[in-house]
């Protein structure tokens, strides 16, 4: 089935069309703090095998689906992403603005979007031309093995955050909970990354793939697509804080990246050099932050948060807090 999405300007700023997205869509009522989260009852994203378990019983679960999607940029062939399928536009154009080869307000003449041949083309105003830079690949730590390309470091010195941005204590642990306790495809089936785009204690967007990249990427591309700002945003993730973690968050302009799980000793440097608050192994009352100190702000007592529950606790929770 082929999908298109129609691009729309209004006083110059990029911003989507009322058109469908490709695959199910779960946006919640405006009345909601959410505006996207994950929808793990979409038939298309998991799917039931059988097996046994420790003691020979026949089991039935539920399993995550990854499934191949390439991205075209006008005539182009970029790169092919290993995706669980869900907001394909999202995706492509998020990975194309966090690979330096689109601006974020980049004039969007469409994004193609094709099921049956498994690929979407973004196509521009202008026209582009990226063999050079196609040329030099760098292969990620992403856990579903992500690559950029040319020179990772392009613009990121360029880029001054927000000195005068906040994260309070009490907006962390409330956003854990929520987040935590959120229906996931994690909660489903496991073998997932999540990131969510957060305002003060409120998350807005919550996008899952197989790899934590593709997760980044929708939501830059829903940022896009919908005119939302970086200023007076945070970003959650369930990753690891690499150094292409805090590359992604610097080059989508937020001055905080917060994560459950640990660090890179690059992923630190870089996040200091760029001044960016990076809190990590953030789980129940428990954080560290690396870098970034001064936006902290020590709201909450720790003796009125609770634990994590154990039906929430995610890979390495337990052992690393033993």
């Amino acid at each position: 089935m082929r999908k298109s999405f129609g691009i729309k300007y209004l006083d110059d700023k990029l911003q989507a069309a009322i058109v469908p997205l490709a695959g199910p869509v779960h946006i919640r009522p405006m009345t909601s703090r959410w505006l996207i989260s994950p929808n793990p009852a979409d038939p298309r994203l998991t799917q039931r095998v059988s097996g046994i378990d420790q003691d020979g019983r026949a089991v039935e679960t539920a399993v995550t689906v990854e499934r191949p999607l390439t991205l075209y940029l006008n005539g182009q062939e970029i790169v092919t992403l290993m995706t669980v399928g869900d907001y394909p536009d999202c995706l492509a154009l998020g990975y194309l603005i966090n690979q330096n080869m689109l601006r974020a307000d980049e004039p969007i003449a469409g994004i193609d979007v094709d099921e049956e041949t498994e690929t979407v083309v973004v196509r521009t105003a202008r026209a582009t031309d990226f063999e050079e830079k196609l040329k030099k690949k760098t292969r990620t730590s992403g856990c579903a093995v992500g690559t950029v390309f040319g020179d990772v470091m392009e613009k990121f010195d360029q880029v001054t955050l927000d000195a005068d941005a906040v994260v309070h204590t009490s907006w962390l642990y409330a956003l854990a909970k929520e987040i935590n306790t959120t229906p996931s495809l994690y909660l489903e089936a496991g073998a997932i990354h999540g990131c969510v785009l957060c305002e003060e204690d409120r998350p807005l967007i919550y996008m899952e793939d197989v790899g934590r990249h593709n997760a980044v990427d929708k939501i830059a591309g829903y940022m896009a697509l919908n005119g939302i700002s970086p200023k007076g945003k945070m970003f959650y993730t369930t990753g690891r804080l690499t150094s292409e973690m805090v590359i992604k968050a610097v080059q989508m302009g937020i001055p905080v990246l917060i994560s459950r799980s640990g660090f890179t000793a690059s992923g630190v440097d870089l996040a200091r050099r760029a001044d960016l608050t990076l809190i990590g192994r953030a789980k129940g009352k428990r954080f560290v932050a690396l870098a970034g100190e001064h936006r902290i702000v020590y709201d909450a007592d720790t003796r009125a948060v609770d634990d994590e529950p154990r039906a929430v606790q995610r890979k390495a929770s337990i052992a690393e807090d033993a």
